[in-house]
């Protein structure tokens, strides 16, 4: 990664432009064509710099209702498992920990009842309960990973 790469990372991290050509802003501010940005971001999602690339929406704003679930999954079957909770839209995060209750996850959904109703579907599919640990008090840390050392972003 070169300056321009990291001022890049900077800019997208949690200062996306939100135009009709938001790579052709992020060059004018780092000095190079549109093109030539969304170049360098492709070559970074590519070499695994960046994982991801989306919007991060507040679902409470929204209306919406999120949950932690966890449940207790035998090895031998935590592949199926997996395999029908990552099938939901709904979940956004799954996660193997090393514990009683070896898998973790996130899920999302319109409202109260229809997350403790699929959560339901979902344990009648698997056979395995999934505890449904919704927040009761919200902690959100927002993590930037300042690239050029530069603390003011863009």
């Amino acid at each position: 990664m070169d300056a321009v790469d990291k001022q890049i990372l900077d800019i997208i991290q949690s200062g996306f432009p939100i135009v009709s050509r938001p790579y052709d802003e992020i060059g004018n501010q780092v000095g190079i064509s549109g093109d030539e940005a969304l170049s360098r971001v492709n070559a970074l999602r590519e070499d695994g710099v960046i994982r991801r690339l989306g919007a991060n929406f507040g679902s409470r704003e929204l209306g919406w209702h999120s949950t932690l679930c966890a449940a207790k999954v035998p090895e031998d079957k935590i592949d199926h498992f997996v395999a029908v909770v990552n099938g939901y839209n709904g979940v956004t995060h799954n996660y193997l920990r090393e514990n009683d209750f070896n898998i973790w996850f996130t899920f999302i959904g319109p409202d109260r009842e229809t997350v403790k109703a699929t959560l339901e579907e979902m344990t009648e599919k698997t056979g395995i309960r999934i505890l449904y640990l919704p927040a009761t008090k919200l902690f959100k840390i927002k993590v930037d990973f300042a690239m050029t050392g530069d603390k003011e972003k863009k």
